[in-house]
This record gives C-alpha cells, sequence and structure tokens, in this order.
C-alpha cells in the first residue's frame, strides 16, 4: 500500500499583534487574569478588509513551493476552517482561484472547528493511499477575531482567540516518513457546550435577524468547565489510541503537538500522559487559540526550533466543538 507523507508545509499570522494590555479597556480584564487562565500573552488579530482566504493564501504557497511543485499540479483541496470567507460558498474553491489554479480540481471545506486539521490529514492520507490524488493541498485557517464578542460581556472567550493559517501538501512517501496513522472521534452529547448557532438553519424562517443578535446567538458560547473536563480526558485517550495501534511507548515519541487552546489544558494532559513538558510543545503564549490552525502552526515553529527531526516520531492532538477529537501519529 501507498503511504503519505508531509513534503510541504507552511503558515501565515497577521502582522498586527494584539497583547493582553490592548484588551484591558476593550474587554474590562487584566493581563494577569488572562495569563493566569489560559497562558496566553498576545493574539494576531487581522486588519478589517482581509478575509481568511488572503490570510490563507501565503501559508499554501510557501506549502506548495516546500513540495516542490506548482499549484497547477495540486490534485484537491481541503480547507478545515469555521470562519469562512462567506457563509457559502466554501473557502476551497476560493483559495484554487487565488493560487491560480487552471485545473477544475475538486475543492471543498469542512467544519470540525479545533480538530479540523487531523481530520483534514485523515481524508488527505486516504487520497494518497489509495492513488486517487498525488498532490493533497490541505489548509487549516480560521479568523476568529471576526466572529468573537470584543466588549466585556464577552471576555471569557473573546480573550482566547487569534487568528492564523497552516497549510500542508501530502504526497506519496518513498522512504520511511508518513502518517503511521489518524484516529477521529465525535460526541454530539457536547454540541450544546462550544460553538455559535447563528446563522444556522435551526433560526426558521431567518437565520440572522435582530432578536438572534440581541441573544447573541451568534458570538460563540463555550462551557469553559465541561470543555476543559472533556479536553483533558479525550486528548489523553487519544494519544494512547495512536500510540497502542503503532505498538508505540510515551518514551518514543519526539513531540506532541496538541491543539492550542488553553496551557493548562496543556499541562494536564502531559502529566496525565507521564510526558515531561519539554515535548509537549507550547506556543499559545503567543497566538492564542487559533482553531484549524493551531496545529499546522505549531509543527511549523517545532521543525524551527529543532524539537524533532527526520525519522522521529511526533504524535498530533486535538479536541473542539461537537464534541470532536482526534489524534495523528507521524514518522517524519
Amino acid at each position: 500500500m501507498k503511504k503519505s507523507k508531509i513534503a510541504g508545509i507552511g503558515f501565515n499570522v497577521p502582522n498586527n499583534v494584539v497583547t493582553n494590555h490592548d484588551l484591558e479597556d476593550m474587554m474590562d480584564t487584566t493581563d494577569e487574569w488572562i495569563k493566569t487562565r489560559s497562558g496566553i500573552e498576545e493574539r494576531r488579530w487581522v486588519e478589517p478588509g482581509t478575509a481568511n482566504s488572503d490570510l490563507a493564501l501565503p501559508a499554501c504557497i510557501e506549502a506548495i513551493q516546500k513540495a516542490g511543485i506548482t499549484p497547477n499540479e495540486i490534485d484537491i483541496i481541503i480547507v478545515g476552517t469555521v470562519s469562512s470567507d462567506y457563509n457559502f460558498p466554501g473557502m476551497a474553491p476560493i483559495i484554487q482561484q487565488k493560487l491560480g489554479i487552471a485545473n477544475h480540481v475538486p475543492a471543498y471545506d469542512i467544519s470540525a472547528a479545533c480538530s479540523a486539521f487531523i481530520y483534514l490529514l485523515e481524508m488527505g492520507d486516504q487520497y494518497i493511499k489509495s492513488g486517487k490524488y498525488k498532490n493533497v493541498l490541505l489548509v487549516g485557517s480560521d479568523l476568529m477575531s471576526t466572529i468573537i464578542d470584543r466588549s466585556p460581556e464577552g471576555r471569557a472567550t473573546g480573550v482566547l482567540f487569534g487568528d492564523g493559517s497552516g497549510a500542508v501538501v501530502l504526497q506519496e512517501s518513498q522512504d520511511d516518513s508518513q502518517i503511521l496513522s489518524t484516529h477521529l472521534f465525535a460526541d454530539g452529547k457536547g454540541v450544546e457546550h462550544l460553538g455559535a448557532k447563528a446563522p444556522g438553519s435551526i433560526f426558521n424562517p431567518l437565520r440572522i435577524d435582530k432578536k438572534i443578535v440581541a441573544d447573541r446567538d451568534h458570538l460563540p458560547y463555550q462551557n469553559g468547565r465541561e470543555v476543559f473536563k472533556n479536553a483533558v480526558t479525550r486528548m489523553p485517550e487519544a494519544i494512547n489510541v495512536a500510540l497502542e495501534h503503532n505498538h508505540l511507548n510515551i518514551e518514543d515519541v519526539s513531540l506532541v503537538i496538541a491543539h492550542q487552546a488553553n496551557k493548562r489544558i496543556l499541562e494536564t494532559c502531559a502529566k496525565r500522559m507521564n510526558l515531561p513538558m519539554e515535548k509537549m510543545f507550547v506556543n499559545i503564549h503567543k497566538y492564542g487559540n487559533t482553531t484549524a490552525a493551531t496545529i499546522p502552526i505549531a509543527i511549523c515553529e517545532a521543525l524551527e526550533e529543532n524539537k524533532f527531526s527526520k525519522g522521529d516520531y511526533i504524535i498530533l492532538t486535538a479536541f473542539g466543538a461537537g464534541y470532536t477529537w482526534a489524534s495523528a501519529a507521524i514518522k517524519w
């Protein structure tokens, strides 16, 4: 059977840095309050007029170049996002157009929130293994600053999120480098604890109106206690599934790259896995929670910091709205 690998990877974040101090008056909060509860010190927010596809485009170009191909060699584009340029169509066809791809390749989005990148990996991995496609472009990108409440009323959630984009190109592996396995999970019982309802078809006849806005149903809602409790349970479970599937021990792993939602979640997961924190990559202090983009951004930065190298085992894991959660084992 064919094996797939990450042949090229890139990321992009806005130039506009928003520190905790910048939010103190806006959201009636303090730097200490934010850092204590989340570990976040700053995040990046796009300037008005920047679309999600605009932010994603440089990440895509970097990944394509590193894979040693041109945009017209891409066979399929799949985007994971909860903040697409439009309600519909999806963002993938927009990226196809902005990349100047002349071929009518398939392009579509998925909505798996913070777990989206690993969901994308599973789909791309299967396309390569089956031989259907040779070059698969996967994009995890979100502009959370465009959907959060920036007022004191939205403080609990609003301080957590930033904007970012990451992209990878999957190709067939000709050596030992490969995506070893992916493992996806969901539990719809958690849907009410994390998400944004509007615009949605549950609102009839209008998907969004003055009452929906007044009721704040168009803004992200999070039951922090429930999300924390589930995240620190499900991500270690998913990591163990990946380890057992590949007959690995946690000691065999050079680095765990988890979704960057909250530093306390990362610390709790590491403790439950008996994993030293130096093996749990952390960059949430710089970017906040960029949703679908956190893992590809973290992979890029971990590579730049020589946290792992060719031949090393790394584990990815994520937890997000849905609830959805996932893990992946990779031999780099």
